[in-house]
């Protein structure tokens, strides 16, 4: 997947909670060898691998739509 650094200012938190949300389930907090208190992560199957990246180009389309200049056209001097 390509990062975007140029969309990223019109990044949402409601597009942040989102992707924290589909993948708050594979989050597992209990610590796997020690009691350091940090969890785990675990791995996404195909389809949530698809699904993530639906939801990547849907939110990299909306955000290539607030990004495009509304109104008048831009227009060259001479």
């Amino acid at each position: 997947m390509k990062l975007r650094l140029d969309l990223l200012e019109h990044l949402t938190d409601q597009d942040i909670m989102e992707e924290v949300l589909a993948n708050n389930h594979r989050y597992k907090p209990e610590p796997l060898f020690s009691k350091t208190g940090v969890g785990s992560l675990s791995p996404a199957s195909t389809e949530e691998r698809a699904k993530e990246v639906e939801r990547s180009t849907a939110r990299i389309q909306r955000a290539m739509t607030q990004s495009q200049p509304t109104g008048e056209s831009k227009r060259s001097k001479s």
